[in-house]
């Protein structure tokens, strides 16, 4: 039998919004296993979280580059939030985003291709930087969106200057290049900002994940009582609710509250091919310091 800690009660109650006691119980149900305790709340009807949202871990910035049908994306994560407000770090950050266009989504690549101007790589880049500015940094991801022919996109929200900030998305649309294409790209990339998609359409979907929700949806659904064909059908209508969520395409157009997003990429005459987003520190887990305990042990207190 698991240990369940006050600590991991908090952290589910904080992830679904459930009552503490819920918490404990969905835990001791099902062993201390978080994910499984997720789904034991919302088939009991106690949390509406479908997911948790990414915490943002580390500090840094998320910087944009763009050429003609191409853009890039990159994360580079320094120790405190200071650092992405020196002008030192932003340039380097801008740069490396420009070096990405023209080695692609391998990180290691990006690592070891040239730093304009030094003789350097952009690893020793980095460890230039962290000399200078006294932080550990780290070139952590990379994401590049190639459409001959067509137009790249970006957005960056709550940008400290242009192309720089803590949340990044690309844009790729197929289609004839033009200033309307291009102002579609940043709506775009301000809507996937704002609504977090899981995937561009309902074939990229995660199998795992939508056969996860079924299994919710349908537990839910028999709770009710209902027969087994009608259980079918609402289940069915609900996964359609469920793509509505996290398939970018499905979702309701946030610039206007009423158009699909597929229906507004086909009345533009283009064809969304993939979008990235990035938040700064999403996945990575930061360890909380007590300061003034810190202050104590270094005084010998």
């Amino acid at each position: 039998m698991a240990e369940i800690t006050a600590a991991l009660v908090k952290d589910l109650r904080e992830t679904t919004g459930a009552g503490m006691m819920d918490c404990k119980k969905a835990l001791i149900e099902t062993d201390g296993d978080k994910e499984a305790a997720i789904d034991w709340l919302r088939k009991k009807g106690l949390s509406a979280a479908a997911k948790k949202s990414g915490r943002v871990a580390a500090e840094g910035l998320v910087g944009v580059a763009l050429a003609p049908g191409k853009a890039a994306m990159v994360e580079i994560n320094a120790e405190t939030d200071f650092v992405a407000r020196n002008e030192a770090f932003q340039n380097f950050v801008e740069t490396v985003a420009q070096v990405a266009l023209t080695t692609g989504e391998d990180v290691e690549a990006l690592k070891a291709a040239a730093y304009p101007g030094t003789g350097r790589t952009v690893a020793e880049e980095a460890v230039h930087m962290v000399a200078t500015i006294g932080e550990n940094m780290n070139v952590r991801r990379v994401a590049v969106i190639n459409v001959p022919g067509g137009t790249a996109a970006a957005y960056i929200h709550g940008a400290l200057k242009p192309g720089l900030g803590k949340i990044g998305v690309i844009v790729g649309l197929e289609g004839n290049a033009n200033e309307a294409l291009e102002t579609l790209g940043r709506q775009i990339g301000m809507h996937v900002a704002a609504t977090r998609p899981d995937a561009l359409s309902v074939t990229e979907v995660d199998p795992a994940a939508l056969e996860r929700e079924k299994n919710v949806l349908s537990e839910q659904a028999r709770a009710s009582g209902k027969p087994e064909a009608i259980i079918e059908k609402m289940v069915e209508g609900r996964v359609k609710k469920y793509y509505e969520d996290v398939v970018l395409l499905e979702q309701v157009w946030v610039h206007d509250g009423e158009s699909k997003v597929k229906d507004v990429v086909k009345k533009a005459g283009a064809n969304l091919s993939r979008f990235v987003r990035f938040t700064l520190g999403e996945g990575i887990e930061k360890e909380v310091s007590d300061f003034a305990a810190e202050v104590a042990a270094a005084a010998g207190v």
